[in-house]
């Protein structure tokens, strides 16, 4: 025991007894003390004395050299802050919410495309853009040759966007690739740059045009990052000319093997599920459910097809002619009596947008509804969908996102002039119309979700995303 903590023992215990609750208190900081130089004189021996309160460093065997560490645990420290590189990476950007004024005024800034907000704006939906449709189709269309920022193959297909003349994700998607591979192939490396850091910037102008003409899929989305990290993976030994072969041919082999073959497979797994005498339902206009039927009456097998509409589109009436120009047996119907067939159907064909992550299908409007009535009747629904539709987003509702339509085609019927109760809606202060073009339906009223990687229950969708994320191209 120390000199100095002895004197102080003494000290303490020659008080007057009068004093029992200080005489305590201070034997017991006394003793606290002699505990914490035990602990030090223990944890560190002479030769590393050092003041308690002070760090103290443990002594290495060299004295003048660098921290001696261990090249399994840099391994590690390096793989951890790659994976989380990764991660970030994968992350997908938050989405822009129109209802952010200040976001929203800093995007108007940068666009394009000087969209005209609509006057009678739908308050459950003010986080979506909702613009007056067609406002800025004639200026755009006299600017064609005028924007150098953007290539004219992709400033024509975002008109055609804008225009809304092209329907189908996989038409859209193809759309948007061929008009990459056209600003691609025209593309030259401006003096000290690097052309993967300046090709990845003008692919990111020209998302953000087609943006701003109308919101992304979830398919082109999945589509823009396959492309992106083609260009990041691109070899510096590279010429220019070398890497935009490289690039091109495999945005032509995404079309062909992702989109185009993977339709053909889907449709000869989703061709055994139809039977002689089945009542086949479809609803909307999907291009891999009409190659399903069409595959299925080309091997001989006798069904019916009870096609099922809705407005303000009614895709389904072109579908309807092809379907007859072939010589099927059909049946139309629009979607409010979908519960007096749906008695006589024995099986459920639905084409996708996209695939979740938690098993549910983000479709067409109407979509949720058919499937839920068949799942009432204990009819078999199957989605038909690519696996570059799948992504890792899971939704629950359909309105956090989705995408609005013209509120005009709601308001007007064509060829019926005597229908003009809702003429002038727009002066109408307490009257907002509301066209949602898609929803989501939950996975508890799917039976199966056919792909190109076969056919799947919706709780195997987690794996095929994990799965697919490998390849980059979700």
């Amino acid at each position: 025991m120390c000199p100095q903590f002895r004197s102080q023992l003494r000290q303490t215990l020659r008080r007057p007894r009068d004093e029992p609750c200080r005489r305590h208190k201070e034997l017991q900081k006394l003793l606290l003390k002699s505990l914490l130089m035990l602990l030090i004189v223990v944890l560190y021996p002479a030769d590393g004395r050092a003041e308690p309160g002070k760090g103290v460093k443990q002594s290495s065997g060299k004295k003048d050299g660098p921290p001696v560490t261990s090249s399994t645990a840099t391994d590690k420290k390096s793989g951890g802050r790659s994976l989380e590189k990764e991660r970030k990476k994968d992350v997908p950007p938050p989405r822009m919410q129109f209802d952010d004024k200040s976001r929203v005024e800093k995007a108007k800034r940068r666009a394009l495309v000087n969209q005209t907000e609509a006057v009678n704006r739908v308050e459950l939906f003010r986080h979506l853009p909702q613009y007056e449709y067609g406002s800025q189709l004639p200026k755009l269309e006299s600017k064609l040759f005028q924007i150098d920022s953007v290539h004219p193959s992709v400033f024509k297909v975002g008109l055609r966007y804008l225009a809304g003349g092209t329907s189908g994700d996989n038409a859209r998607c193809i759309e948007m690739l061929r008009a990459f591979q056209e600003a691609i192939r025209d593309y030259s490396t401006p003096p000290e740059k690097a052309l993967v850091r300046d090709l990845t910037a003008k692919l990111g102008s020209y998302v953000s045009f087609f943006t701003e003409c109308r919101p992304l899929s979830i398919s082109m989305g999945n589509a823009i990052r396959f492309v992106k990290s083609r260009i990041a993976k691109l070899p510096l030994s590279h010429s220019e000319s070398e890497a935009k072969a490289t690039l091109y041919s495999d945005i032509d082999r995404f079309i062909n093997e992702k989109i185009i073959l993977a339709a053909k497979v889907i449709v000869g797994h989703a061709a055994t599920k139809v039977r002689d005498g089945d009542v086949l339902l479809i609803y909307g206009s999907s291009s891999v459910v009409e190659m399903i039927l069409l595959y299925a009456h080309e091997l001989g097998k006798q069904f019916r097809v009870v096609v099922v509409d809705s407005r303000p589109k009614l895709q389904s009436q072109a579908l309807i002619r092809r379907l007859l120009a072939k010589g099927l047996d059909c049946t139309y119907t629009l979607i409010n009596g979908v519960s007096y067939v749906m008695h006589e159907v024995t099986r459920v064909f639905l084409g996708a947008s996209a695939v979740l992550s938690n098993g549910t299908v983000y479709s067409r409007i109407g979509t949720a509804c058919v499937a839920m009535v068949a799942h009432a009747f204990h009819v078999p629904v199957l989605v038909c969908c690519e696996a570059y539709k799948f992504h890792e987003r899971v939704q629950l509702d359909s309105i956090c996102s989705n995408e609005l339509g013209d509120p005009n085609a709601v308001a007007t019927v064509p060829g019926r002039m005597n229908v003009n109760y809702l003429d002038n809606w727009t002066s109408e202060d307490n009257l907002q119309i509301l066209n949602l073009m898609f929803d989501v339906t939950p996975s508890d009223y799917i039976s199966a979700i056919v792909t190109d990687h076969g056919m799947v229950p919706p709780t195997s969708v987690p794996v095929i995303v994990r799965e697919y994320g490998r390849e980059h191209l979700i």
